[in-house]
């Protein structure tokens, strides 16, 4: 089996190669990514390539499956460059698919995608799919399953999966998480438990999350399968400020849900962080997912819980971890990380 990935070289993307590398069925896999790393996994070659702008079809020409990961969410104040990517970037992946004969397609959504629903007990896949509009990550998940409904009814010989994760950690992505969400500003030898002294208990703010490694196994599973359709991933335990407290040796300390949005959209407007506020109207409005189909459709189960990633993700920031691929290098931010505040703290692409 030949297998081609989509924004192979993050987070998700190393664990998918991880995954797919170690299982005997698939024959050989092509990394495609925006920059070529340096990065060597068993079976697996690199190609360069920019959803938003290459010819992707000769790419996926005698692949069984192609698995679609490619996604910006920075630079998050250059909303026109985040679409052309992460909306019309994936659509001519799918078409690329269509055009090269790919028999399958697996996408990568998230829990994002969702309209606003519980917090106090889990839905499964059928819950509504309109986002969060105030969060451009949410609507362009949104739009793109959207796309990928007109797609399966024009491609009906194309078996689709759509995975909907929580949020993903491992050690590895540490350098890029932080880049990402905390930017340039946070001192990493502090994110360590007992340095942390508060952590907000404010309404509504809870989450789930799941270990990378394990979403490349879901990945592996979806990809290997005769699956089809939308499949939520997340591992227990939900994530509160009681959890979050616990693991920081922190103090819960009660927060309105507008001063927290409120103090976001402050140091976004400050660039001294570059995550715009819709990433907490996102984690404020987003349910929360039951599993049940990966584990009975898929066999998939998560080996490590979400506080072990959590805590992995912590050790990682503060060690500086990650691996050789552009967007998990730890020294992609450059010395002192005087190329992350050249880019604008979230305004210009170039990490």
């Amino acid at each position: 089996m030949r297998i081609v990935v989509v924004g192979a070289s993050g987070n998700a993307g190393t664990s998918v190669l991880r995954s797919l590398s170690r299982d005997p069925a698939v024959d050989s896999i092509l990394g495609i990514a925006r920059r070529l790393p340096e990065l060597h996994e068993p079976k697996a070659d690199w190609a360069q390539a920019d959803i938003s702008r290459d010819e992707l079809t000769p790419l996926f020409r005698g692949a069984d499956v192609v698995i679609d990961l490619a996604w910006l969410i920075q630079p998050g104040r250059d909303l026109p460059t985040l679409r052309a990517t992460n909306v019309e970037g994936n659509a001519r992946v799918f078409e690329a698919v269509a055009d090269a004969g790919v028999p399958a397609l697996v996408y990568a959504s998230s829990v994002g995608a969702y309209s606003p629903g519980p917090k106090d007990r889990r839905v499964d896949e059928s819950w509504p799919i309109g986002g969060i509009e105030s969060s451009f990550y949410s609507r362009h998940k949104a739009e793109v399953e959207r796309i990928l409904d007109r797609y399966e009814r024009e491609h009906p010989s194309i078996r689709v999966v759509r995975l909907r994760p929580a949020l993903i950690f491992k050690r590895e992505a540490a350098s890029e998480i932080r880049r990402l969400f905390a930017g340039p500003l946070l001192p990493s030898p502090l994110v360590r438990r007992g340095l942390i002294p508060i952590v907000p208990r404010t309404k509504r703010l809870c989450f789930q999350a799941v270990h990378s490694y394990d979403v490349g196994e879901a990945y592996r599973l979806a990809a290997l399968s005769d699956a089809r359709g939308p499949f939520n991933i997340a591992a227990e335990p939900v994530f509160d400020s009681a959890v979050l407290a616990e693991l920081l040796g922190a103090r819960a300390v009660p927060v309105p849900a507008g001063a927290l949005r409120a103090g976001a959209k402050l140091s976004f407007k400050l660039r001294l962080q570059p995550t715009e506020p819709g990433w907490i109207d996102m984690a404020l409005a987003v349910p929360l997912m039951d599993v049940g189909r990966a584990r009975t459709e898929l066999g998939w189960e998560p080996l490590r819980d979400g506080r072990e990633a959590f805590v992995e993700l912590l050790h990682g920031i503060r060690e500086r971890a990650g691996i050789e691929t552009p967007p998990l290098a730890p020294d992609s931010g450059g010395p002192l990380r005087v190329r992350e505040l050249l880019t604008g703290v979230g305004k210009r692409a170039g990490l």
